[in-house]
C-alpha cells in the first residue's frame, strides 16, 4: 500500500527526480570548511524558531520592551534558556557567515559559473548584519538605546541621502517608539523575508551548479 501510494506521489510530484536533483549528487572530495554554508542555514532555522518563541512574551513599545525581556528571562519556563540560544546564535551566525565567505574567496569559489552565487552570498551577509544591528535595541536597555544612536548617526554620514536614512530608520530626528517599532518589523518579517529569498536562490545556484572543488597548485 505504501508503496502504491509513493509511486502515485512520484508520478505527480517527481520525489525521485527531487531526490536525485538535491540529495544524491556528486560532490567534490571537501572538509569541515565545506560543512559552514549548512551550519549557517541551521543556525537561520534556529534564530527562526527561537524567535517565534520570543515574540509570543516580547512587547515592542517603551513603557513594557524592557520589562517583556525581564520577564522572558525571569518568569517564562525556559524563556532565559531560549532567549540565551537567539543571543549567542545571532553573534554565531555572524561569525559562520563571514568565515563561509573567507573560504569561498580564499579558494576562488566565486569564478566563472558562481559569480551570481558569491553576490548573494554578500547580500546574504549583509542581510545577517542587518537581523543582528536590528534585534539589538529590542531589549531597550541603556546600551541598546546608545548604541544604536551611534550606529544610526554613522549611517547618516552617508553623503547626500544621509538625513533621509537616518529619519527612514530613526522614524523622525530622535530615537522614539516609532524606532523601536521599525525595528521591530524589520527584524521579524522584513529582513527574514529577505533572508529567506536569498537562501533559496543561493541553494538554486549551488545545486544548479554543484560545490566548487578545491583548487590545485597549478589552478
Amino acid at each position: 500500500m505504501w508503496k502504491k501510494a509513493y509511486e502515485w506521489l512520484d508520478e505527480r510530484l517527481g520525489l525521485n527526480a527531487m531526490y536525485t536533483n538535491l540529495l544524491d549528487r556528486p560532490e567534490p572530495r571537501g572538509n569541515w570548511w565545506n560543512t559552514l554554508g549548512s551550519a549557517s542555514l541551521f543556525l537561520f532555522i534556529i534564530q527562526g524558531l527561537t524567535g517565534i518563541f520570543l515574540t509570543v512574551y516580547y512587547t515592542p513599545s517603551p513603557d513594557h520592551a524592557y520589562d517583556s525581556v525581564q520577564y522572558i528571562m525571569n518568569g517564562v519556563a525556559f524563556g532565559w534558556l531560549i532567549r540565551g540560544i537567539h543571543h549567542w546564535g545571532a553573534s554565531l551566525m555572524v561569525i559562520v557567515v563571514f568565515i563561509h565567505l573567507l573560504r569561498v574567496f580564499f579558494t576562488a569559489s566565486f569564478k566563472y559559473p558562481r559569480e551570481l552565487t558569491w553576490l548573494i552570498g554578500i547580500g546574504l551577509l549583509i542581510t545577517t548584519l542587518g537581523m543582528g544591528f536590528t534585534g539589538y535595541l529590542l531589549p531597550w536597555h541603556q546600551m541598546a538605546f546608545w548604541a544604536t544612536t551611534v550606529g544610526t548617526q554613522i549611517a547618516g554620514t552617508v553623503p547626500f541621502v544621509g538625513e533621509f536614512i537616518l529619519k527612514a530608520l530613526r522614524g523622525g530626528p530622535e530615537l522614539s517608539a516609532l524606532t523601536l517599532q521599525r525595528f521591530f518589523a524589520a527584524h521579524i518579517w522584513m529582513l527574514p523575508a529577505v533572508l529567506a529569498g536569498l537562501i533559496g536562490v543561493h541553494l538554486f545556484l549551488i545545486i544548479k551548479h554543484g560545490e566548487s572543488h578545491y583548487p590545485s597548485q597549478d589552478e
